[in-house]
């Protein structure tokens, strides 16, 4: 059990791996500040016939003993922990990043709580994760993500990897769930690392 992190789900596709992300960081943090917005409400519904709301009974069963670590924040509310820079956290995960927000976050233009926290976090030398999810990328996104990784954050493409042998959707999104809490700095038990136990066996 570590300490805090702040989490923001934006309205790109692939809502599962927001999902998936706060289930694992659940039982690693010791709260966990959480921003979404209207269109990944949308997405979640559609992609995974999933409320985003802590008041649902789905929600409960979903995180079960790790759903009362969270604090929800409003998105549009600048008078909280993560927009001051005198907050001292663990790091930022956005995931997933729509390339709209990296834009706004590559460009300095704190228009809501997610960008300003994010902002924040450069500015501060914190960690701030940001889980892309589109394709094909066009000259925009990609001058957007060189300035954000120029300017200290880690640019972490939800591309899965398949040398685990994959049995299901979940494997898949697994890998990069692992990925994000070991780039956190966090141990976690998602997925081996790779050749780590035959290695540890042969010796």
């Amino acid at each position: 059990m570590t300490g805090r992190l702040v989490v923001a789900i934006t309205g790109a596709s692939g809502a599962i791996y927001g999902l998936r992300f706060l289930r694992e960081a659940s039982l690693l943090f010791e709260k966990i500040y959480l921003s979404y917005s209207e269109q990944a409400t949308q997405v979640a519904r559609t992609e995974l016939n999933f409320p985003l709301s802590p008041s649902s009974k789905e929600w409960k069963e979903y995180f079960k003993e790790g759903a009362d670590k969270f604090e929800i924040l409003d998105r549009t509310n600048f008078f909280t922990p993560p927009a001051s820079g005198s907050f001292r956290h663990d790091g930022m995960v956005i995931v997933p990043c729509s390339m709209g927000t990296a834009g706004r976050i590559a460009n300095g233009i704190s228009d809501d709580l997610v960008t300003r926290a994010a902002d924040v976090c450069l500015k501060e030398k914190r960690k701030l994760i940001l889980v892309i999810r589109e394709t094909p990328l066009n000259l925009v996104h990609l001058r957007n993500l060189t300035q954000l990784a120029e300017a200290g954050a880690i640019i972490l493409p939800a591309s899965p990897g398949f040398y685990y042998n994959p049995k299901s959707v979940e494997d898949l999104v697994d890998t990069i769930i692992a990925r994000i809490l070991q780039n956190l700095g966090v141990d976690q038990k998602v997925m081996p690392q790779w050749r780590f136990q035959e290695e540890t066996k042969e010796q």
